[in-house]
């Protein structure tokens, strides 16, 4: 074992304190994921349309996670380097575009913050080890998620199916579940709400919800096994119907209000990998089970 090793494995403090910093990079990279990888489905899907209707190609800009390089949309200045710094950068700025001062969402540090957050809450309850890395690489994925969900409605298959096959993967270790308890979750995952997909559609005509929450689901019965699935969708339901009645009067809008559920799928998910043990185990106890 490495010095480095021996060090964040003995002191905790340092080890959440790094893991802090590397979670607000990531969400720095998280952002340009979210904002990026829906503008690049839907250059492909116009590209795929233009093919089966047999119509001439159009020259389409380039567009990928890396280039162009970050510009301000107002007026398309590059985005200096140490204005990127997470958080910092865009205190110093006060929101605003260095160069015509164009306000800058705050999104960017709230995603970072969160990450930075969330990944050093991975570290204080798993300590070093492959358990980490593994609730690292989750808590991001559901971040972007999350995100993705709540600007687009929208929930790519590039990021829940690779998620989903990974906690499978896992699974063969184990870290978080077994073989037999991560297969049987994300099929459990996948078919519940697929049932109540239809069900929903059949008796109002309406889609109550999208094919990638089925994924998601199925991703974090795979990842955390089929006896977290019911704690992670009480959550979701729960916070999901206050924050919707919450929007809904909000707005002065009705019950057409279109909200994803993503986002409370991947934040019941990330509870259910923290301490879903520990709400499952004091709710037998209050139940007198």
């Amino acid at each position: 074992m490495s010095p480095l090793v021996e060090l964040l494995a003995g002191n905790l403090g340092l080890l959440i304190t790094l893991t802090l910093v590397l979670g607000l990079l990531v969400g720095s990279f998280l952002n340009v994921v979210a904002l990026r990888l829906p503008a690049m489905m839907e250059r492909d899907w116009r590209i795929e349309a233009r093919q089966i209707l047999e119509l001439p190609a159009e020259a389409e800009p380039p567009l990928s996670l890396t280039q162009p390089p970050s510009t301000c949309p107002q007026c398309r200045q590059r985005i200096r380097p140490w204005h990127n710094i997470p958080v910092i950068g865009w205190l110093w700025l006060r929101g605003r575009c260095a160069d015509c001062a164009a306000p800058i969402s705050p999104q960017y540090p709230l995603v970072e913050l969160a990450c930075g957050l969330l990944s050093a809450a991975c570290a204080w309850r798993f300590g070093w080890g492959p358990e980490l890395a593994a609730a690292l690489v989750l808590t991001w994925s559901l971040l972007v998620l999350a995100v993705i969900d709540a600007r687009t409605t929208l929930l790519p298959d590039s990021i829940t199916l690779p998620l989903l096959w990974a906690g499978l993967l896992l699974a063969l270790v184990p870290l978080q579940a077994s073989l037999s308890s991560a297969v049987i979750g994300a099929a459990a995952g996948y078919l519940s709400l697929w049932s109540v997909y239809w069900a929903f559609k059949l008796l109002t005509g309406k889609e109550g919800m999208g094919y990638g929450d089925f994924k998601l689901f199925a991703a974090l019965g795979a990842w955390l096994g089929w006896q977290q699935l019911l704690l992670i969708i009480l959550l979701s339901s729960v916070v999901g119907a206050v924050v919707g009645i919450g929007l809904i009067l909000a707005r002065n809008r009705g019950r057409d209000l279109q909200i994803p559920f993503g986002p409370y799928l991947a934040a019941a998910g990330w509870i259910a990998l923290v301490a879903g043990d520990t709400i499952t185990a004091a709710y037998l106890r209050s139940a007198g089970l």
